[in-house]
């Protein structure tokens, strides 16, 4: 806890589960937010104005709103979240003499949205060069930002899971007949979730494996229809659930799959390993520096045949893969406990009020 209370401005998307938890941990640990957010999400938030018919105006059009609440609040830092957004306005709007910018990278702000025009790789640009620090979940991901500019103070931080739900982990479960794999991404292009309908749908057919996948995304209809010939009780679809019991829920299944395009080092990863489920993933390099061979099971991406062959191991396993889930649970506890995490970020947003000193 800090002693003196730190003043942050979020700029953020209040629709977001991770800033709901984000900005909640840091009011826990004794900092004083204040979330500002263009969209209308549940989290309490500061509202700010859309202006102009256009998404990407809106984002332009908030510079002076969103300079009239640094002079009202007078932030010791803004921490923006998600470069081509709320980086990218942080940039327009704030002066590093009014207060300096901690920026938050997500993945595809960095991974995908600058690859769609010039103009947006224009945003990232600006956004990574306003930033006095620059925090990303893996450090493939601050390497492929710095190739769109160099990075002031870049820093690893996994988002990881709460000391909490590690209670809810049991490494010497063993698996369910039929095994459960549980695919936690919602229902999108990048995401990939039909072609795992697809490597599995054998599996499924026989009752070997049963998967749950979430109701959303707008996929979600394509993915039903097409798994409308399968067993009715072989695949379970859930809706958004309160935290604790989401992680209770995740912690009943035996593996964890992702068949994603794109990625960074994912928190529900990095959930599942604290968990003790066997984790599976597309072989992207933003997983590689959690999924190893010795940690988990990566395939081709898109290959069916080779997500398939993956399950086959994991079902033909003898020991349950007692030690790989074991591994996985310490090395999450070492590494990617969430309350450390938002300590380490204050840690080093408290240094950059310092240098203003």
């Amino acid at each position: 806890m800090i002693s003196t209370p730190l003043r942050i401005l979020v700029l953020a998307d209040s629709r977001s589960f991770h800033t709901e938890r984000y900005v909640r941990e840091l009011r826990r640990q004794g900092c004083r937010v204040l979330l500002a957010s263009l969209e209308n999400g549940g989290t309490i938030h500061l509202h700010l104005r859309r202006i102009g018919p256009l998404p990407w105006l809106h984002y332009a059009l908030a510079s002076a709103h969103v300079r009239g609440v640094i002079r009202r609040f007078n932030p010791d830092v803004v921490n923006a979240h998600f470069a081509t957004g709320y980086g990218w306005l942080a940039g327009r709007a704030i002066s590093r003499k009014s207060a300096p910018i901690a920026l938050h990278l997500w993945g595809s702000d960095i991974l995908q949205v600058p690859h769609k025009s010039p103009f947006h790789r224009r945003k990232a640009r600006r956004a990574l060069a306003c930033a006095d620090l620059t925090v990303g979940d893996s450090q493939y991901l601050l390497d492929q930002a710095a190739l769109i500019h160099p990075l002031n103070s870049p820093c690893v931080k996994y988002w990881g899971i709460e000391r909490q739900y590690l209670a809810l982990a049991d490494t010497r479960r063993p698996p369910s007949c039929p095994l459960r794999i549980i695919v936690p991404r919602h229902h999108e292009p990048v995401y990939n979730n039909l072609m795992v309908l697809r490597a599995l749908g054998q599996l499924l057919r026989e009752k070997k494996v049963a998967l749950t996948v979430p109701a959303s995304g707008s996929r979600c209809g394509e993915f039903k229809n097409q798994a409308g010939s399968l067993p009715p009780d072989s695949i379970r679809y859930y809706d958004r659930l309160p935290r604790d019991q989401f992680m209770a829920f995740l912690s009943q299944h035996d593996v964890y799959l992702s068949a994603s395009h794109s990625d960074s080092s994912p928190a529900s990863l990095i959930e599942a390993m604290g968990l003790g489920l066997v984790p599976v993933t597309a072989d992207i390099p933003g997983v590689r520096e959690w999924l190893t061979p010795q940690s988990g099971y990566r395939f081709e991406p898109g290959n069916a045949d080779d997500l398939c062959t993956a399950i086959g191991a994991i079902m033909g396993a003898e020991d349950n893969h007692v030690p790989m889930r074991s591994r996985n649970h310490e090395r999450v506890k070492r590494e990617a406990i969430f309350e450390n995490t938002v300590a380490e970020t204050i840690s080093l947003m408290l240094s950059l009020t310092e240098k203003r000193l």
